[in-house]
């Protein structure tokens, strides 16, 4: 009787309890299911062993028909039909699966296509964008209330869609005494409060450029719609228009048959030059729509390719336009902003410059820039023809490249190429008198802004700085020996300064690939706004990326200019109060890291910001890396701008001093 008790009592305890409810509801369950699965159609399924193939297995519900329309609930909605799922076996078996679309981008294989087009902007980078008078508020990423607040700009006039302040200063122009030397094509910009204090638009019908590479032969008209060059050079195989495009063959005055044909001949002259080697910067003086440096880009060479704005004046805006590196500039009355032995090359083909006027003041421009021991290529006229008057001009200079020390290695057909000496003793060894005389010991040679031409000689450094360079490319993470020289207060070895910069954006872009996507953006024509020593653009090269980055050193820092271009970069001089040389919507990407921080010491914001709205292409990005204390007025500005900015912590948190604000600059239609 205990016995029997105790059982009892065991199943009255709760887990007991709990374990046969649990068993009888299991019960009821697979009692309702397997009877709704006698009533319900069941789909075909597939089962797969290792051991055996592939096989179909089939409902017990097959080939039977079912009206299911009484169990579904009626509401006030049209109804699908109802598709019968009952297949034949033979019928399952052989359906093919869909075939793959693709959009445009992609070819049958998947792989990115040659010749898709690139179609209007999305409606969502398009705005509407009145001149009222909004104001728009920047808080530096804090909680508070806005500390700075800016009205919205307005558009500019449709007039000024190509407008470059300090070449189209005509009041400035109208006043100047002379024009016979080229004065007019210099730089003349607007007085301080007469600058540029709207939105530049873009032409009627701008669309997205085409990406590199298939922008070196080709890009929209309705970008650039001129068609003067088209009229005046088309014969010479430069450009021509097919419907809505231009097309760029290749050519030049001088080499009708292609670049590329010009670029063999000239390696063939002069083996030493050895492009994307010895041969990694180049100047191209008068460049056309630059599809010399076009072509040079294939053999890991960059080119600054240059040409006034004159009456072909929309060459630099092509060149810019196919994502090949370019600038206004104009050989006149001052030295070009690049710094003394900067290029290993500088070419000029039919260029239509007077080198020899002024005792030789213009070659004398082109000596300070070409490296020690590299080379000048001259191809027009005088070279090759046999005229009077035009041997007259090769006689001259002849003359004066002997005066200059220079050596013409070669004359081959309609090209001639000098090489420029290696040191000083030559010009110390000349005849008493000879003119030009070298320049004084305390000229220097890397001054540039506003500066004015010198007839006299640039001396070369005594110890050879600029002139031993290693080949390209470990040129770029070697530290120059010019870098000794640049004048910074260092705390530590001028090379491991060099070395820490280099890794510093080398781990940044890394960053900022990993995390910002960077790889997704246009990144083709990309201004560095305060470029050091050129860390970023190596770090960009070191990524891969399919662009070329112009370094720029403003001068309210230090000269770093020499150490960039032995480094194998471009780079230029510029004040950022001031207006930059280039057309609108050239620039795809602008970073901007510390440049307002030290600039709002000396001008105002707006200013620096609107000219960068000028000159970035809608849909492009703004990266600017900055205190904290400048981030509220920059971010009211971006705004006021129309831009979409987003403020974000550096790596070092949210407590760090530096801040990021991400632009990207929409489509604004007035």
């Amino acid at each position: 009787m205990k016995s029997l008790n105790a059982t009892v009592d065991i199943l009255k305890t709760p887990l007991v309890i709990k374990i046969s409810a649990f068993t009888v509801i299991a019960f009821a369950f697979f009692y309702l299911g397997k009877h709704w699965s006698d009533g319900y159609q069941q789909l075909i399924f597939f089962s797969t062993t290792r051991q055996t193939p592939p096989f179909v297995s089939l409902s017990p519900n097959h080939n039977k028909q079912f009206n299911i329309t009484a169990i579904i609930v009626q509401n006030d909605t049209v109804a699908a039909p109802v598709k019968n799922l009952t297949l034949p076996l033979s019928a399952a078996s052989t359906v093919p699966p869909p075939a793959p679309r693709f959009f445009g981008l992609l070819d049958e294989n998947g792989t990115m296509r040659n010749d898709f087009e690139i179609g209007d902007f999305d409606q969502e980078f398009v705005e509407n964008w009145g001149n009222d008078s909004e104001v728009q508020s920047g808080n530096g990423g804090s909680q508070e209330s806005p500390r700075f607040q800016v009205k919205r700009y307005g558009l500019c006039p449709t007039t000024m869609k190509e407008y470059i302040p300090c070449m189209d200063n005509v009041e400035a122009i109208k006043k100047l005494k002379s024009t016979e030397k080229g004065e007019r094509f210099e730089r003349h910009c607007p007085k301080e409060g007469k600058g540029l204090s709207c939105l530049v638009p873009p032409p009627k019908g701008y669309r997205p450029p085409i990406p590199w590479p298939r922008s070196r032969d080709e890009v929209w008209y309705t970008n650039v719609p001129h068609t003067r060059l088209v009229e005046d050079k088309g014969g010479q195989n430069w450009i021509f228009r097919e419907k809505d495009k231009f097309k760029f063959p290749g050519g030049g005055t001088q080499f009708i048959h292609g670049a590329n044909e010009y670029l063999d001949h000239i390696s063939k002259m002069i083996p030493d030059i050895a492009f994307g080697h010895h041969t990694r910067v180049v100047l191209d003086v008068g460049c056309g729509v630059a599809s010399f440096g076009a072509y040079l880009l294939s053999r890991n060479v960059i080119t600054m390719s240059i040409a006034p704005k004159d009456v072909h004046e929309n060459q630099i805006q092509f060149a810019l336009e196919r994502g090949v590196p370019a600038m206004v500039a104009a050989f006149a009355t001052h030295r070009l902003l690049y710094p003394s032995q900067a290029f290993d090359l500088i070419h000029c083909s039919r260029c239509r410059i007077n080198w020899t006027r002024d005792d030789g003041i213009l070659l004398l421009e082109v000596n300070r820039m070409l490296r020690a021991g590299r080379y000048f290529a001259w191809a027009a006229q005088p070279v090759y023809k046999h005229e009077e008057v035009l041997e007259e001009q090769w006689e001259e200079m002849l003359n004066l490249t002997n005066r200059l020390c220079w050596e013409l290695v070669k004359k081959e057909g309609y090209v001639a190429i000098w090489q420029k000496p290696y040191n000083n003793s030559c010009y110390l060894s000349r005849e008493a008198g000879t003119t030009p005389p070298l320049c004084d010991p305390d000229d220097d040679p890397d001054n540039v802004w506003y500066a004015e031409l010198k007839t006299c000689i640039s001396r070369l450094p005594e110890n050879g700085e600029g002139a031993n360079l290693k080949s390209w490319p470990a040129r770029l993470q070697t530290p120059p020996d010019r870098f000794q020289s640049i004048k910074i207060d260092s705390y530590i070895s001028r090379n491991e300064l060099f070395k820490a910069e280099t890794k510093y954006w080398s781990e940044i872009i890394a960053s900022y690939v990993r995390a910002l996507h960077w790889k997704k953006m246009s990144m083709r024509n990309v201004m560095d706004m305060r470029a050091g020593f050129g860390g970023f653009a190596a770090a960009l090269l070191e990524q891969n990326f399919d662009s070329w980055v112009l370094n720029v050193v403003p001068v309210s820092g230090p000269n770093t200019l020499p150490v960039i271009y032995d480094r194998g970069l471009l780079g230029v001089m510029h004040d950022w109060c001031e207006p930059f040389d280039t057309y609108p919507r050239t620039y795809n990407f602008l970073h901007a890291a510390g440049l307002f921080s030290v600039e709002r010491k000396r001008c105002n914001m707006s200013t620096i910001m609107l000219e960068m709205d000028r000159m970035l292409r809608p849909g492009g990005h703004v990266y600017i890396r900055d205190t904290l204390d400048v981030m509220d007025e920059v971010e009211a500005i971006a705004q006021a701008m129309g831009w979409h900015a987003s403020l974000r912590d550096t790596a070092e948190g949210p407590h760090a001093s530096y801040r990021i604000l991400t632009c990207e600059k929409h489509l604004l239609r007035g």
